[in-house]
C-alpha cells in the first residue's frame, strides 16, 4: 500500500503522535494508519485534478492538472509530478517533488516561459502554491520529525489531535489540530492557530470515495480565514497499479512531459 495524491492535501495534517509513552503508541499507530490510507494506496497511481480559487472579493481562478505519483517504499520515499494544462498562463508547467524521509524533500518548478527550473527552498515550503491557498508543502507533506504530537480527545466516530512546531521559528503556524475520521482512518478536518490562539487557515474533507477498494478524499478545501479566500480541490479520474515506470519521474520529463500518461478524460 502506498501514497495517493496530494490531496493534498498535506501531510502535515497527519503528522501526530504523543507526549508521554502510552500516548505516543496510541497516536503514532493512528497517525501511521491514517497516513497509509490518505498517501499511500496502491504502488503508484494517476489522477485529474482542478483547483478553484476564490479571493476575498469572491473572484474565482481556475487550474487544471494531472497527477502522476510512485512510491518507493511504504510510508517514505515518493516521486510526485504535477503537469498543469489550464489556463494557459500556467500551461506546461510542472511541478517535481522527491518526497524523503527525516529530511526536506526536494522540489523544482519547470517555468515554461522562461525555459527554467526553480528549485524550491526549504524556507519556501509554507509559501503559496501557483496562487492558490495551498502550500507547497501540502502537496509532499510535512515530516513527521519537525512537530511533537497529542491525542486531545476521542469518539465514537473520531480522533482529535494536536500538532506543535518542535521549531516555531521556521513555519508560521503555533499549533494545528486535525480530525481523524474513524470510519475510514482519513483526515477530515485541520485547523492551524498562531501564537496568539487564533485559527487562521483551515483544511476541510468535502467528498470521500472508495476507489480500487481505497477510502480516497476527492474533494476537499483549504480557507484563509483571516483575509478570506478558499481553494477547492477536486479530484477526477484516479486510477491505482498502473504500472508508471521510473523514468518519468526525471528532470527530463519536466520539459518533455510523458503524454502517453497524461491522457486523461476531461469534463
Amino acid at each position: 500500500m502506498k501514497t495517493v495524491f496530494l490531496t493534498v492535501v498535506s501531510t502535515a495534517f497527519l503528522l501526530l503522535s504523543g507526549h508521554t509513552l502510552g500516548a505516543e503508541k496510541s497516536a503514532r499507530d493512528i497517525v501511521e494508519q491514517a497516513e497509509l490510507n490518505a498517501y499511500y494506496a496502491g504502488d503508484d497511481g494517476r489522477s485529474a485534478a482542478r483547483m478553484i480559487i476564490t479571493d476575498s472579493q469572491g473572484r474565482q481562478q481556475l487550474r487544471q492538472f494531472t497527477i502522476l505519483r510512485k512510491d518507493k517504499t511504504d510510508g517514505g520515499v515518493q516521486d510526485l509530478m504535477v503537469f498543469f494544462s489550464r489556463p494557459a498562463d500556467v500551461r506546461d508547467t510542472v511541478f517535481r517533488v522527491v518526497k524523503q524521509v527525516n529530511s526536506d524533500d526536494d522540489r523544482w518548478l519547470y517555468l515554461p516561459d522562461l525555459d527554467l527550473v526553480k528549485r524550491i527552498s526549504a524556507g519556501d515550503k509554507r509559501t503559496s502554491f501557483v496562487g492558490s491557498h495551498f502550500f507547497y508543502e501540502d502537496v509532499s507533506g510535512r515530516d513527521t520529525a519537525l512537530d511533537n504530537y497529542e491525542i486531545l480527545s476521542e469518539t465514537d466516530n473520531q480522533y482529535v489531535l494536536k500538532g506543535t512546531p518542535k521549531t516555531p521559528g521556521n513555519v508560521e503556524f503555533a499549533y494545528y489540530h486535525v480530525v481523524i475520521n474513524k470510519e475510514h482512518m482519513l483526515p477530515v478536518e485541520s485547523t492551524f492557530y498562531n501564537d496568539s490562539g487564533e485559527a487562521y487557515r483551515k483544511m476541510e474533507v468535502l467528498k470521500i470515495e472508495t476507489i480500487q477498494g481505497h477510502p480516497t478524499v476527492t474533494h476537499s478545501r483549504i480557507s484563509d480565514l483571516n483575509g478570506g479566500g478558499n481553494t477547492e480541490m477536486q479530484f477526477r479520474f484516479i486510477t491505482y497499479n498502473i504500472g508508471l515506470p521510473d523514468s518519468i519521474f526525471s528532470e527530463r520529463s519536466l520539459r518533455n512531459p510523458p503524454v502517453e500518461w497524461l491522457t486523461l478524460r476531461e469534463q
